[in-house]
C-alpha cells in the first residue's frame, strides 16, 4: 500500500503539469484577455467588456489607434504580456513549484491569501453537504432494498425522483421562498456564512451562527445529490443479496442483521466507496457555485468564475491548480476508503 501511495503521489506532477499547459494554451488563444480590456477601457470602448473588447481589438490595430505606444509598453508590462508566451509559462511554472501563485489583475491582493480568504465558505459547504448526503443515502438505500417492494419503497422512490430531477439552484431558489422572507416564514438568512455580530457572539453563539446561515445552501447541495447515491446504495445491496453466500449465510442460521451487515455490507459499499471522490469533486468544484451565487456566499467558486470572466490570469490558474490538487488528493483518498471497507483489496498486488 505504502509503494501505491507513493506511485500516486508522484503521478500528481506531470498530471498538474499537462492540465496547466493545456489550460495555459487555452487560454492564450481567448479573445478579450487583460491588456485588451485596458485598451477597450481607455478607448472606452464596450466598457472592457470581455465580450466586446474581444471584437474591437482583435488583433489589436483598431483598439490601439491613437494610443501613446509607451502607454501600451507599460499597459503590456503591468500583466506580465511584455514576455513572449513560452516566458510568461515558465514563470508561472517555476513560480507554481514554489506555491507562488503571484497577485490578482484586479483585486490587489496575493493569490495565495485570495484563496485562503475563500477556501472556509467552500470548504464549509462541500464538507457539510457531502457528510449529510452519505449519512441521509446510505441508510436510506439500506432500508429499500432490505424492504424492496414495500409501501415504504415505493414512497421514498417517488421522493428521490422528485429530488433527482429538482436541480440544486432551482431547490435553493425554492427554500428561500419557503423559508427566507418570500412567504410570512422568515427563518435563516440568505446572504454570508455568519452575520455582522459574529465577532461580538460567544462560542455557542458562533457555532449556531455559522450552521443557522449553513441550513439552506447545505440543503440545497444535499437534495442535488442524495437521490443518485441513495438509488446507488440500494442497487448495489439488492445485487449482494441474491449471491449464493447470502444464501448460505441464512442456510447456517446467522440473523439477517449479521448477515447484512457482517457480510452483505462489506461488499456492496465498494461500489458507494467508489462514488466518495466524484461526489466530493461535484459539491467542492461544481455544486457549489450557483449556491454561492445565490446565498451571496464569497467563496472559491464564485471568485473562479469571476476571475475567468475578467480574465484575471493569476487567479484563474491559481484556483484551477488548488481544485486540480484536491481533486486528485480526493481519489487517492477514495482508493485507500476501499480497503477500509474491504482489507483484502491490495493494490500493491494488483500493480496498480
Amino acid at each position: 500500500m505504502t509503494a501505491y501511495i507513493l506511485r500516486r503521489l508522484l503521478l500528481i506532477i506531470p498530471t498538474l503539469l499537462i492540465i496547466l499547459l493545456v489550460n495555459f494554451a487555452i487560454v492564450q488563444s481567448a479573445p478579450g484577455g487583460p491588456v485588451e480590456q485596458a485598451i477597450a477601457h481607455l478607448q472606452g470602448i464596450g466598457g472592457g467588456a470581455p465580450g466586446a473588447s474581444a471584437e474591437t481589438v482583435g488583433g489589436g490595430s483598431r483598439a490601439t489607434r491613437g494610443l501613446d505606444p509607451k502607454l501600451l509598453e507599460t499597459i503590456k508590462q503591468q500583466y506580465g504580456f511584455d514576455k513572449s508566451a513560452p516566458e510568461r509559462l515558465w514563470l508561472m511554472l517555476t513560480s507554481y513549484a514554489r506555491l507562488d501563485f503571484g497577485n490578482s489583475f484586479f483585486r490587489g491582493a496575493k493569490v495565495t491569501d485570495l484563496i485562503l480568504q475563500k477556501l472556509p465558505v467552500t470548504f464549509s459547504l462541500g464538507i457539510w453537504a457531502t457528510l449529510i448526503t452519505y449519512l441521509v443515502s446510505i441508510p436510506l438505500g439500506i432500508r429499500k432494498a432490505v424492504r424492496h417492494g414495500s409501501l415504504f419503497d415505493a414512497w421514498s422512490s417517488t421522493l428521490i425522483v422528485i429530488g433527482y430531477a429538482l436541480p440544486a439552484f432551482l431547490f435553493a431558489l425554492l427554500l428561500i421562498v419557503l423559508f427566507a422572507g418570500g412567504t410570512s416564514l422568515n427563518w435563516f438568512p440568505v446572504r454570508g456564512l455568519v452575520s455582522e455580530n459574529f465577532a461580538e457572539l460567544s462560542l455557542l453563539g458562533k457555532v449556531a451562527d455559522y450552521f443557522w446561515h449553513l441550513v439552506l445552501p447545505v440543503g440545497a447541495l444535499v437534495i442535488g445529490g442524495f437521490a443518485t447515491l441513495t438509488l446507488l446504495t440500494k442497487n448495489a445491496f439488492l445485487n449482494e443479496i441474491t449471491r449464493q453466500y447470502v444464501v448460505t449465510a441464512r442456510a447456517k442460521g446467522l440473523s439477517e442483521r449479521r448477515v447484512l451487515y457482517g457480510h452483505v455490507f462489506r461488499n456492496a459499499m465498494l461500489l458507494v466507496v467508489a462514488g466518495i471522490p466524484q461526489a466530493l469533486i461535484t459539491v467542492f468544484f461544481a455544486g457549489s457555485l450557483l449556491i454561492e451565487v445565490i446565498f451571496s456566499l464569497d467563496g472559491l467558486g464564485r471568485m473562479s468564475y469571476e476571475a475567468a470572466v475578467s480574465r484575471d490570469y493569476p487567479v484563474v490558474f491559481g484556483t484551477l491548480f488548488i481544485f486540480t490538487l484536491f481533486g486528485l488528493l480526493i481519489r487517492l483518498i477514495g482508493d485507500l476508503c476501499y480497503t477500509l471497507v474491504d482489507p483484502r483489496i491490495d493494490f500493491d498486488s494488483r500493480g496498480h
